[in-house]
């Protein structure tokens, strides 16, 4: 599977049902998240714990792309986040929007620079993706 594709297919699983989404991360994987409330820093099991944290805290939890660049096996993502809570199943909200750089090593992801900012309900904002 190409860097892209593997990718792609990471941004197209509902999270809050997916048990083995660890699995499409390398046991060396690294996340820097850059977001509204600071920097977070994750390995394995920190992507790992926040996979688990999705299962138990949302009924759905998708993406929808905006943008899929590749620049060799480095993956550029655009996205905005959606998830409905166990509060309310039948409100499928948007939560924030996304920027995420991935390396890709032996068809897994390995190292991600991400940025996010809450959803933001300007007209403007809500044009752009």
């Amino acid at each position: 599977m190409s860097a892209r594709a593997v990718v792609k297919a990471f941004y197209n699983l509902d999270l809050a049902k997916s048990e083995d989404a660890i699995n499409m991360f390398d046991k060396d994987c690294q996340l820097h998240w850059n977001s509204s409330k600071g920097y977070l820093a994750l390995d394995h099991d920190g992507i790992k714990a926040k996979l688990e944290d999705i299962r138990q805290s949302f009924v759905t939890f998708t993406y929808k792309l905006s943008h899929l660049l590749k620049e060799n096996d480095t993956i550029t993502a655009r996205y905005t986040a959606y998830a409905a809570t166990i509060e309310r199943p039948d409100e499928i909200e948007p939560i924030a929007h996304f920027i995420s750089i991935w390396e890709v090593k032996n068809g897994l992801l390995y190292k991600g620079y991400e940025i996010s900012q809450l959803f933001d309900e300007n007209p403007q904002s809500l044009s752009s993706f």
